[in-house]
């Protein structure tokens, strides 16, 4: 039986308010890399023989169009080594990523990435050739030949890119320019994950937090006014202090960006980077218009919480501190993850029992530990099985983070299953319908299992802040993010200072500063520095276009799952086995939603609306309860 209110883990709260290294963390708790490479001399080898690799794909330039055979040969070629050089790169990072202080790691990182890097040169010239032949050839290859099925989705994607694909030299150029094009990334990456002096301080309790991100997330939540004002003021501090640096990396990545669409040929980086999926650019500035068209339902929640906190005035320090404090939702990393495997019941055996053999074969890392990459992750390997990196502290938002990467594991292990290497790889837009669907099935899955008020209101208060973080701070950063590309092409610069006045205003629209609504301070326009996604263009906007989804799949699942029927279940399933064999808004469309459209939007924000209304209602009968005179009491006599 799940407990609603279980004992925080004392392991897991060790780890999250102290300096821990990662040989204390037990191996239960810590992924196995071994299932990729037994030993890091295996991982060497594995590399050298891929850097002799490069070479060979010379070997088919100017045979494309020879035969089917001929075709099919470069092309299996090309996705193998594609397949063998991932296996090399999420083995390396995945040991960066456990200590970003060691070296070694980073060497092996860098050494995989340069490989990339030659691969991509190596193979520069074979869409430029296949899109040299006539169409017509290509799909009578397809038809001549059947082991080319496996890339009917690819050569077709190819001639969809022959507007935006160069000459077989440029698309070298191109390929090489990647050495470059992420270091600003990289550069970021270091400064915040190992190399930034985050601040110590020491909390009213008198424990001394080193204030890293990790350490951030968690007392930024602290019941303790006095706390969360020291908590905010140094973190955002200490990105202040680096703001310059951090402009300068953002603007490096940037122009990366300006340059990839200026060279291949698109009207901006927004189309550049939606094309890639086949997503119209519309769908982007309409999630940008609903969330903006639909601020007074954020004002209303704002407002709630400020009442329910009993704050005369709502401040952005007080955003994250939990609405019901008498209800503490904690939990170990044990019993996290068997109330997840509960929750996802609703998907069925199969999912369940896939997803409990990955818990038990050690996929996950769990615990914080001191240089540890900050925030979670899942990722994976064609032919291995996905791997998921998070930094539990216990808390009811590490619990919905290990739904979240769960679901992104999932639907990696349920493609990998069932699509060929080609097509198993599914975009970001598709991939986050998989991790919010599964919070939302945790959400309700707690919330049936939630007696009493309080508990029902910190649940339900708890998706309402979900909400908040996922589809409107998500759509704020990506409001932001066109802003500050649209001024990069331009030509306008990008510093830390005027990336911090651009982002102080769109937080105070979106929170109602000037409205009284919620009181934003001129440090938090730093906050735009501890955002990593930033780097990966155009990556934001899907966390909100997929809970808009996932909420609508999600409430067809569940109510289906009340009366036996699995219809809905198996068109969302068969969504995650298709992997990236079509275009996701056509996979959406196919599991039941139209993402073309502010329908789902819309009734999101109904939800919300219910949610909001529902707590009104518990809270009224709260007050009417506290007035009353008690009942069941002897007549004094």
């Amino acid at each position: 039986m799940i407990r609603i209110l279980a004992v925080a883990s004392a392991l897991a709260l060790t780890f999250a308010a102290h300096a821990v290294e990662r040989s204390s963390v037990p191996e239960k708790y810590r992924w196995d890399l071994a299932d990729l490479y037994p030993t890091e001399a295996a991982w060497s080898a594995a590399r050298d023989s891929l850097a002799k690799r490069v070479s060979t794909f010379a070997e088919h330039r100017g045979h494309l169009g020879d035969s089917p055979q001929a075709l099919l040969g470069a092309l299996q070629a090309m996705f193998a080594f594609d397949n063998d050089l991932g296996r090399l790169g999420v083995y390396a990072a995945a040991l960066a990523d456990e200590d970003t202080r060691a070296a070694r790691p980073l060497e092996m990182r860098q050494s995989a990435e340069r490989i990339r890097v030659q691969f991509s040169s190596a193979t520069s010239w074979i869409r430029p050739e296949i899109l040299s032949l006539d169409p017509a050839k290509v799909r009578a290859f397809l038809a001549q030949e059947p082991r080319l099925a496996p890339f009917r989705f690819f050569l077709e994607e190819v001639l969809r890119w022959k507007p935006h694909t160069l000459s077989s030299g440029e698309e070298r150029v191109v390929a090489e320019a990647g050495n470059i094009r992420n270091s600003g990334s990289s550069v970021y990456g270091i400064l915040i994950d190992a190399d930034l002096p985050y601040p110590t301080v020491k909390l009213s309790g008198g424990v001394a937090v080193r204030l890293d991100s990790s350490a951030f997330a968690l007392h930024r939540a602290s019941r303790v006014r006095a706390d969360r004002d020291l908590v905010f003021d140094a973190f955002f501090g200490a990105l202040k202090g680096f703001s310059r640096t951090m402009g300068a990396t953002l603007h490096a990545q940037t122009n990366a960006h300006v340059f990839t669409k200026t060279v291949l040929k698109f009207d901006s980086c927004l189309d550049s980077a939606l094309f890639r999926s086949a997503i119209p650019t519309a769908v982007y500035t309409q999630l940008l218009l609903d969330v903006r068209r639909n601020l007074p339902a954020l004002h209303r929640y704002l407002d709630l919480r400020r009442r329910m906190l009993g704050l005369p005035a709502l401040r952005y320090q007080d955003l994250y501190v939990p609405l019901v404090g008498s209800v503490d939702l904690r939990f170990g990393p044990d019993e996290a993850r068997a109330i997840t495997l509960e929750a996802f019941t609703p998907l069925g055996k199969e999912y369940v029992e896939v997803l409990r053999k990955g818990y038990e074969s050690r996929w996950t890392d769990y615990l914080p530990s001191t240089g540890k990459r900050s925030g979670a992750y899942s990722t994976g390997v064609y032919g291995v099985h996905p791997y998921q990196l998070l930094n539990f502290n216990g808390q009811y938002e590490d619990l919905s983070t290990l739904a979240h990467e769960s679901g992104h594991s999932m639907h990696t292990a349920l493609a990998y299953a069932n699509q060929p290497y080609p097509t198993a790889e599914y975009p970001t837009f598709v991939a986050e319908v998989a991790s919010t669907l599964n919070e939302n099935l945790l959400f309700h899955h707690m919330l049936d299992r939630a007696k009493d008020d309080e508990t029902r209101l910190a649940l339900l208060g708890n998706y309402l802040d979900g909400l908040r973080t996922t589809l409107f701070r998500q759509t704020q950063f990506a409001d932001f993010e066109l802003a500050f590309h649209q001024r990069a092409e331009r030509g306008e610069p990008l510093t830390g200072e005027n990336l911090t006045a651009l982002y102080l205003k769109i937080v105070r629209e979106y929170y109602g500063h000037d409205k009284g609504v919620v009181q934003v301070d001129d440090l938090v326009g730093v906050e735009w520095a501890f955002v990593p996604h930033f780097y990966a263009d155009f990556y934001v906007y899907q966390y909100a276009t997929s809970l808009v989804a996932s909420t609508a799949l999600a409430k067809g699942i569940r109510d289906e799952a009340r009366t036996g029927s699995t219809a809905r279940r198996d068109a969302y399933l068969r969504m995650l086995k298709a992997g990236g064999s079509r275009f996701p808004i056509e996979l959406l469309r196919e599991a039941g939603v139209d993402m073309t459209t502010s329908a789902p939007f819309d009734a999101t924000i109904s939800e919300m609306n219910g949610v909001i209304d529902e707590m009104e209602k518990i809270l009224a009968r709260k007050a009417k309860a506290a007035t009353s005179p008690a009942t069941g009491a002897r007549t004094p006599r």
